[in-house]
């Protein structure tokens, strides 16, 4: 019996092309990467300790409070656009008004003229009966004239002023959609960030939080009325400030004590730290403007050795954070999303400089 053994031919291996060998290395590196040890399971992200959630999320809300005062920056810029724009369409709805009564007046102008033929001066003279009538006519008709040229003229003058006002508002208008746009930007800059701080406290134990102080913040931002009222009664009172209206901005911010932080918010119940300071002088008569980076140039600087009670206290190089200066050393500020309006040592953050409004 004849035996016929299968012979195994080894296969020829193929060439790979440029690219596919470039797919392949990279995949290969990339498996590579994901595996550790023996056994190639995934590397999972360093875990961070409490300390440095906590170092994380004060800069998280440090960059939207940035981000926040730019928003509050393009909300006054937008809403003064909107108003500009409100008044250029009342002042251009009058002017249509005032076009159209000129156009009237031209109209029966010249619908007077067709009924009366329009005769030449000369022609109704010579047809007159009583010359003594027609140079009476003619008096009139010359004052008509006048009337009509100054009827055109006014005319004119009314095209050209509402030419002016629909100039004017397209400028505006493409100013208030510039301002809409950057407030979007702002305000998702604001959520990410603030979206991401919520997400790494979640990480933290109850009692990780107590031991960051991030259960005290938001023990204290639930605050009912009552207990807000308590601590502004038991919050230590300094020196008294130097003038009448920086007294009751002082006295606005012990009443405000326990306020929640909202970002964009002025007041009466939630505060962002511009929009407390701008709520504060406003009860004290003082208009202010809308964010850090304008309040610091409200009023004239000060020294940090010089601060007195209702000077304003600004932070951070980008002079992004405001609070009430109360003397002692201590501010009333609205801090951020995990803590409500309170009090805080001035050298709690960089210091960046003072300014005395009253």
């Amino acid at each position: 019996m004849t035996v016929h053994v299968a012979t195994h031919r080894k296969p020829r291996q193929r060439s790979l092309s440029g690219s596919t060998a470039r797919t392949a290395a990279t995949l290969a590196l990339a498996g590579a990467a994901t595996a550790t040890g023996f056994g190639g399971t995934g590397q999972a992200a360093p875990q961070l300790t409490p300390e440095q959630v906590r170092a994380k999320v004060d800069r998280l809300y440090q960059e939207a409070e940035t981000a926040t005062e730019k928003y509050d920056g393009a909300k006054e810029r937008a809403d003064a656009a909107g108003k500009r724009l409100r008044t250029l369409g009342d002042e251009a709805a009058h002017g249509q008004a005032r076009l159209n009564a000129a156009r009237d007046t031209l109209g029966s102008i010249a619908a007077a003229q067709y009924r009366d033929g329009g005769i030449d001066p000369t022609v109704q003279f010579l047809l007159s009966t009583d010359p003594r009538h027609y140079l009476e006519g003619a008096a009139l008709a010359e004052r008509a004239g006048v009337r009509q040229n100054a009827a055109v003229a006014g005319v004119r003058q009314e095209l050209r002023k509402l030419d002016r006002l629909r100039s004017a508002a397209r400028t505006e208008l493409g100013s208030l959609r510039s301002r809409q746009a950057e407030l979007r930007r702002q305000k998702k800059t604001i959520t990410t960030k603030l979206d991401e701080a919520r997400r790494l406290l979640a990480r933290l134990t109850p009692q990780q939080r107590t031991a960051t102080g991030e259960d005290g913040a938001a023990q204290r931002a639930s605050r009912s009325a009552a207990g807000a009222a308590r601590e502004a009664l038991a919050a230590p009172r300094s020196a008294p400030a130097p003038t009448s209206r920086a007294a009751a901005a002082v006295a606005y911010a012990y009443a405000k004590l326990g306020s929640p932080y909202v970002w964009g918010a002025t007041g009466p119940d939630a505060f962002d730290c511009s929009g407390l300071v701008q709520a504060a002088y406003r009860a004290a008569g003082i208009a202010l403007p809308r964010t850090t980076y304008a309040q610091i140039g409200a009023g004239h600087r000060v020294s940090r050795s010089q601060l007195h009670p209702g000077d304003l206290v600004f932070f951070y190089s980008g002079i992004s954070h405001v609070g009430i200066y109360v003397g002692g050393g201590q501010m009333i500020h609205a801090p951020n999303p995990s803590a409500p309006v309170r009090l805080a040592p001035v050298d709690q953050m960089p210091f960046a400089g003072a300014t005395r409004v009253a």
